[in-house]
């Protein structure tokens, strides 16, 4: 299972680190301020006070064997950057970084940032979702048991119609639209997929169904 470590925990941070903790996962949570840091002491797999732009520190908590860090403070630019830097040279597998700015946003990219969100207040909740496996890039909680994804295709789709699959049947799901990709990375949707198209290796596939069985695809190669 993914390890994670979220750093600032304003608004955004902690609706990522407390989505992730109460899904299961390992969070590291950080922020410079000692009062946030106690509201997630009981949350959180570990609550810890620490400036984030010093490597060292970092170190000593741990960050180094996360699989995932998510740096939530996008409204101090200069720390952003700073702490994004720091990881990259920890050697952190997966940076996502918050945004305030398309200017900001480039900057973090630049420096190493993998992934950046720009986030409103509510979008912490389908960043952490988004998180939880590296197949899924969107992830809408539509209510409290249903959602749509966009995931990867499986490996077990590919070259198999919709008709053969049978989705619907078989997992319990309805696939609503596919995400077509091309050799250069250009992106085409079918909204109406035909019950005769083949799924290709590169298809992301919109699925909307319970939460329980989406869980059960997300598990699928």
């Amino acid at each position: 299972m993914r390890q994670f470590a979220v750093i600032g925990l304003g608004r955004f941070g902690s609706s990522v680190a407390k989505t992730l903790s109460e899904k299961g996962y390992q969070v590291l949570a950080i922020d410079i301020a000692d009062d946030k840091v106690q509201d997630f002491s009981e949350i959180a797999s570990q609550a810890v006070c620490v400036d984030a732009t010093d490597e060292k520190a970092l170190k000593a908590v741990g960050v180094d064997s996360v699989d995932v860090a998510v740096v939530s403070v996008g409204n101090n630019i200069e720390a952003s950057v700073l702490i994004t830097l720091v990881l990259k040279e920890i050697g952190i597998k997966e940076i996502v970084a918050k945004a305030v700015s398309e200017e900001q946003g480039k900057v973090l990219e630049k420096v190493g940032a993998d992934r950046v969100v720009f986030p409103e207040r509510d979008m912490g909740i389908r960043v952490a979702n988004s998180l939880t496996s590296p197949k899924v890039s969107e992830h809408i909680d539509l209510s409290s048991a249903c959602s749509i994804i966009e995931i990867k295709a499986p490996k077990d789709f590919i070259d198999k119609s919709l008709k053969q699959l049978s989705v619907r049947v078989k997992y319990g799901l309805n696939i609503v639209a596919i995400k077509s990709i091309d050799e250069t990375g250009a992106e085409s949707i079918n909204p109406t997929p035909e019950a005769d198209y083949k799924i290709k290796a590169l298809d992301k596939l919109m699925v909307v169904g319970p939460n329980e069985k989406i869980e059960k695809l997300k598990q699928k190669e």
